[in-house]
């Protein structure tokens, strides 16, 4: 994949964070770069005064360095902002990280060298991980402290994973053949300034996600189906006088997936309304897929931005300081993504309440079980899911109405961008499972509804659905372990494949 800061994709960042794709500069970004560099080595020249080149950071920008300790303070910044805490990014995110950073210094904007970029996409390519604690970032001036840490690693020092095992960052280089960073003026700045790891994270959470719209989508339908739906709340007259897009798609996904079921019913035949988690499944899982399709704007706009301070404009040979590492687009965007998965989980884990509940779930056995009180069957799968909802709830609370100031006032508003990123990650995760859990009881009600009749036939998409669930795991004929089933079923989900067997037979859904 050629990197050149102007049009990566969020299917970009997957493949190359999960799929494990290798990039290169485009000739045009190497050209950018060596210009860039040049400029700041004439500025280092003349002795002129730039923040960050010949000057200290933050608080300090007024503290003037000689040419001698150009390259002492580039050192010197990585190990002090190395202060990270918490648990380590997952891999597949620092891979991203790296990816990202690579784009917004392949703009040239930041007066790197060209010889320290293609160090990341080494790394990158060769799959040397540094460890970077998930904890630290305000946001605001960029994500300072983890990106710190990614650097540590190139300059020889940090811990990595290279090949499974965790390694010295020194060693983990040298078995993969790269050779330290010894890092020149505006480098260090270069490399941690900038939103990368909100962003990172915020585009594996927006990737998932995105699966998850679809996702639910299907376990909807085998639970509208379950539940003997009421079609007619899915009548396009009904969404084109509401059009917003992420309705009339919703209510289409609906129609193709149930079409030409025998357990769906009409407006009047058993009753005159479904109940709204079943009638109101366009206007919410619509409104969250308006909500993605914003946020993918968002995040697309971020990705291919220099977010660097002060930023290089050689044509102009001006230098000039801003504040594009300020992280609030991702950090209030990242809350929105937080606050819209967590309806997909909230509607999910109403809709398996009446699955299981024998005093709304249409004729169905209390908790989905024979023999109930021996057996207490799916009772508490929804106990599971209703935690991990009121969990969502909790990480719900947005991390963008908060700031607090940093050196010395110098930086007294801040985006928390990074924790807001981190938020929808573990929302996104946790939907997943109320997805899965879902998808269990929904196709275990089904098997219910065809007992008397074997070649009840469900949807066109819906018995895709049924059959490669039970491929995978068993009708629940008595109590078991479920733990390890709902594991399964959340593999599916997370991985694509069941969106991938359904719309090969619906002809794709949005």
């Amino acid at each position: 994949m050629h990197i050149n800061g102007e049009n990566l994709k969020i299917e970009d960042v997957e493949k190359v964070a999960i799929k494990g794709e290798k990039v290169e500069l485009s000739p045009e970004s190497i050209d950018k770069i060596i210009k860039s560099r040049n400029y700041i080595e004439k500025i280092i020249q003349k002795g002129n005064v730039v923040y960050g080149v010949t000057t200290g950071f933050g608080k300090f920008c007024n503290v003037m360095i000689s040419s001698e300790d150009t390259k002492r303070l580039q050192k010197n910044l990585i190990k002090s902002h190395s202060a990270g805490v918490g648990e380590y990014f997952p891999e597949e995110v620092v891979r991203a990280i790296m990816l990202l950073r690579t784009n917004a210094l392949a703009k040239g904007y930041s007066g790197i060298r060209l010889s320290t970029l293609n160090t990341i996409i080494e790394m990158l390519n060769k799959g040397v991980i540094p460890l970077i604690p998930s904890q630290g970032s305000l946001g605001a001036s960029g994500d300072l402290v983890p990106l710190a840490h990614m650097v540590l690693v190139m300059m020889g020092e940090g811990e990595a994973i290279f090949k499974g095992q965790v390694l010295p960052g020194r060693e983990a280089l040298k078995k993969a053949g790269i050779e330290p960073v010894v890092l020149e003026a505006k480098e260090g700045l270069a490399l941690i300034n900038g939103t990368q790891v909100m962003t990172a994270v915020g585009c594996l959470s927006l990737a998932g996600a995105i699966k998850l719209s679809k996702a639910a989508d299907i376990c909807g339908a085998l639970s509208f189906e379950a539940l003997n739906g009421i079609i007619d709340a899915f009548d396009e007259r009904i969404q084109l006088v509401r059009p917003y897009k992420g309705q009339i798609a919703t209510a289409k996904n609906m129609r193709k997936l149930v079409e030409g079921s025998e357990l769906i019913t009409r407006q009047g035949e058993k009753r005159v309304q479904d109940a709204y988690v079943l009638r109101c499944i366009p206007q919410v899982h619509g409104a969250v897929k308006d909500a993605i399709l914003h946020i993918k704007n968002i995040l697309e706009i971020e990705i291919n931005s220099a977010t660097d301070n002060p930023l290089i404009f050689s044509d102009e040979e001006k230098v000039i300081s801003g504040g594009n590492f300020h992280g609030e687009p991702v950090a209030i965007n990242m809350d929105y993504l937080t606050i819209a998965v967590s309806e997909l989980a909230n509607i999910a884990e109403r809709r398996i309440e009446r699955l299981i509940n024998p005093y709304l779930n249409e004729g169905l056995p209390a908790f989905l079980t024979k023999n109930g009180g021996l057996n207490s069957g799916l009772m508490i799968c929804q106990y599971t899911a209703a935690s991990l909802v009121s969990e969502n709830k909790t990480l719900s609370f947005p991390a963008s109405v908060d700031s607090i100031p940093s050196s010395a006032n110098q930086e007294d508003h801040v985006s928390m961008g990074t924790i807001a990123a981190r938020k929808a990650f573990k929302v996104v995760e946790n939907t997943a499972y109320v997805l899965a859990i879902e998808l269990l009881c929904a196709v275990q009600a089904l098997d219910f509804r065809r007992e008397k009749n074997t070649f009840l036939r469900l949807g066109k998409g819906t018995n895709v659905a049924y059959n490669l669930v039970r491929e995978l795991v068993p009708k629940i004929e008595e109590d078991r372990v479920l733990s390890n089933d709902i594991k399964t079923l959340v593999e599916i989900i997370k991985s694509g494949e069941l969106i991938k067997r359904v719309e090969e037979a619906v002809g794709g859904i949005e």
